[in-house]
């Protein structure tokens, strides 16, 4: 038995002896990744599948295939759907059709990575689909968050797939941007902690193999693109080092530590270099300072775009590869390596170290090997679904209106997201089957006390200004003891949405406000939307706003009670209903701040700590700050103490029912070598308190934190701002 072939054989021992039987045309293939992977099946009329002409094209061209894009993506790009793509039941088959095929093409039986988009719950037909990142971010709960992604990650490996392109590592600075849905929020110690917790939860335990139901993950996007000049996608990132490294590294750091297999280069460049030509980022930051021994990926067509820096697609993948990209997507400039070398634009020993990287995580995924039956599919994917939702359900407003009470029998339902389940998941998202998912509407129809009268009423679209619908929905609130009015916007894509070459939207269409490539100049909802809130306002019926949003959006405080849902899920409503209801606290803090309006952008809390001046015409401090959110009881925190690096704080529990605080720890630099920020969170803890409970919670502060700092606990930025501080000396 060839050592490579040889399960007992050291890993590293089986890389190097494949890796010297290979020819340069077969190492340049496994660094491809050229097809879509809907382009490479076909149903046949008995309801099974068939292999296309275009993947044995593929496999032949290199003779093997290093990595498949999308076996299982469904959506309106693909043009997969429920007709003719994999479900649940049929995908693992599929797969090993598929990969029979790639391993009969090549001359060593070397098989292929299946990457599948796993944004927020794996994007294929029948995915159970989670909360977007900023609704993840608004829990504040890595725990919860880790046995998310070990859910996803399970589906994913149940279907044959392999590797998850997981968002992560964008950093929510400008809300005009169409992906700020993907971000975890405005803050790098937020990011780096669920960051961690996605890695932990796909990957599980560290280890040299993966188990059958993990999965190695690809977190995106390395790095800076969160700071995107005007909020548009793609676009450059005025970055100086200090600033990369302080906001748009930590995450990705530590998601290196926490032992990520791989990442993925961003689009938009850092210092005048796009990412993925950048050797500065990739192999300085990343493999040298950092030793990353992992995968980089580089974004769609990314490679290709390098041209326009070397004058043709050859240097352009030769400096791709000389930067540290190991594995391209969709590029031609990769499928020309084998010219590359010839040509002495780049070494065979530098190919040699990508294909070993490549040919490392296929080992350790155990492809060589028996082939193994893919795990059964895990179970109780649409409770996780809506245990995430409720985490994040945010309230920011509230005179008393909610939590819904026993006086209250007549509640109308209005607005255009009120019973709309397919505009409550984000960009990325499979089409679901008829009837998935719940309402607003449908949930507080099933939940309400019996006898409750619910009246519902549109009143308007999500886009335009028609308010023809305006009429019904003031009459139905007029009727009512309450209006809970459901406002937001939609990531939802159509089969008439324009596409550009990397399936990021060119044109929003019909009432598509957010996603990739869907910027916008302002924050606003709909005219019409605006219109809604007033006349409903007007009728003097105790008004209840619900936001399901991928961005913060600007809403005045009209209404006695304002709370926001980013894009919840399609069981999102249900539990969205549970907390104005008041069966589940609101326990949601805000991962971003929100602004009052665009024109005051930037507004993140943790900016330098300088005189800001106001403006003269408006206010400049944000409508809701990072870190806030309201509960249905009251909290009180104690003086907090500090020891080394433990910072404890006695928090009580001052109302009359249960709820859950967010303890925050924020720092102020005394001392710094340059000038520091106002405030950066360094801690944080959920704890749940029973009425009249008090519990000390105590904090850890990170080890490589060092300096002459003054510490303050609080509930939100803002609160923060006022806090009794405590001064805490970490100088060596």
């Amino acid at each position: 038995m060839t050592t490579y072939r040889d399960p007992a054989a050291p890993l590293d021992a089986r890389v190097h002896d494949l890796l010297s039987r290979m020819t340069l045309r077969e190492k340049a293939g496994q660094l491809n990744q050229r097809m879509y992977g809907w382009d490479a099946y076909r149903r046949t009329p008995d309801g099974g599948f068939e292999i296309t002409d275009a993947l044995r094209a593929e496999t032949e061209r290199f003779a093997g295939l290093g990595a498949l894009y999308g076996l299982q993506r469904a959506d309106a790009w693909s043009g997969v759907d429920h007709g003719h793509g994999p479900d649940a039941e049929d995908a693992a088959a599929l797969a090993d059709l598929v990969q029979r095929h790639v391993v009969d093409s090549s001359r060593l039986g070397i098989p292929a990575l299946f990457v599948e988009e796993v944004p927020h719950g794996l994007m294929a037909l029948d995915g159970t689909v989670l909360p977007v990142n900023l609704a993840v971010g608004a829990t504040w709960d890595p725990g919860l968050h880790e046995r998310a992604a070990a859910h996803a990650a399970a589906e994913l490996r149940a279907r044959g797939g392999h590797v998850a392109l997981v968002s992560a590592l964008d950093i929510a600075r400008d809300p005009r941007w169409g992906r700020t849905e993907e971000c975890f929020g405005e803050d790098p110690f937020l990011a780096a902690r669920l960051t961690e917790a996605v890695v932990r939860g796909m990957q599980g335990d560290p280890g040299e193999r993966f188990a059958a139901d993990r999965a190695p993950v690809v977190l995106k996007h390395f790095a800076g693109q969160g700071a995107t000049v005007g909020g548009r996608n793609s676009a450059e990132s005025e970055l100086g080092l200090r600033e990369l490294h302080e906001i748009h590294l930590p995450a990705a750091r530590a998601g290196v530590r926490a032992g990520a297999a791989a990442v993925m280069a961003a689009y938009n460049e850092v210092d005048g270099m796009p990412c993925s030509g950048n050797p500065a980022l990739l192999t300085g930051v990343l493999r040298e300072d950092w030793g990353f021994e992992g995968i980089v990926m580089a974004d769609g067509l990314a490679v290709d775009r390098l041209a326009r820096v070397t004058g043709d697609r050859v240097s352009a993948g030769a400096l791709a590869l000389n930067s540290g990209v190991d594995l391209s997507l969709w590029d031609e400039g990769f499928t020309r390596l084998e010219e590359a070398v010839e040509r002495g634009l780049v070494t065979e020993a530098t190919l040699d170290a990508a294909v070993a990287r490549v040919l490392r995580l296929k080992f350790r995924l155990g492809l060589f090997d028996r082939r193994r039956t893919a795990p059964p599919a895990p179970a109780g994917g649409t409770e996780l679904s809506v245990a995430v939702a409720r985490a994040a359900v945010t309230l920011l407003r509230n005179d008393g209106t909610l939590p819904i009470g026993a006086d209250v029998s007549r509640i109308a339902v209005l607005g255009p997201q009120s019973a709309t389940p397919a505009h409550q998941s984000g960009d990325y998202t499979a089409p679901q089957r008829p009837g998935t998912g719940s309402s607003v509407l449908d949930a507080l129809r099933r939940l309400a006390p019996p006898g409750v009268g619910i009246r519902h009423a549109r009143g308007c679209a999500l886009t335009g200004d028609d308010r023809s619908g305006i009429p019904e929905a003031v009459a139905a609130a007029a009727a009512s003891d309450l209006a809970v009015l459901v406002l937001g916007g939609s990531s939802a894509r159509t089969p008439d949405t324009g596409f550009a070459a990397n399936g990021a939207a060119l044109t929003a269409v019909s009432e598509m406000t957010c996603g990739e490539g869907v910027d916008l100049a302002g924050l606003r909802f709909g005219a019409a939307q605006y219109a809604l809130l007033d006349a409903v306002v007007a009728t003097g019926t105790p008004t209840a706003v619900v936001l399901i949003q991928g961005r913060p959006h600007v809403v005045p405080d009209r209404a006695g009670a304002l709370l926001t849902a980013w894009y919840p899920g399609p069981w999102g409503g249900e539990a969205i209903g549970e907390v104005l209801l008041g069966l589940t606290e609101p326990a949601g803090r805000l991962p971003v701040s929100v602004p009052r309006s665009a024109a005051q952008l930037p507004v993140h809390y943790n900016h330098k700590d300088t005189e800001y001046g106001g403006y003269a015409d408006a206010d400049a401090e944000p409508q809701y700050s990072f870190g806030h959110g309201l509960s249905y009881t009251s909290f009180g925190y104690g003086p907090p103490r500090a020891s080394g690096r433990t910072v404890t704080v006695d928090v009580t529990n001052t109302g009359r029912r249960y709820g859950r605080s967010v303890v925050q720890v924020y720092l102020r630099r005394l001392i710094a070598t340059t000038w520091p920020r106002t405030l950066e969170l360094c801690a944080f803890e959920g704890v749940g308190l029973a009425a009249g409970e008090r519990r000390t919670v105590t904090l850890t502060l990170d080890n490589e934190l060092t300096g002459l700092l003054e510490l303050r606990v609080a509930e939100s930025a803002r609160a923060a701002l006022t806090a009794v501080p405590v001064r805490v000396d970490l100088r060596a």
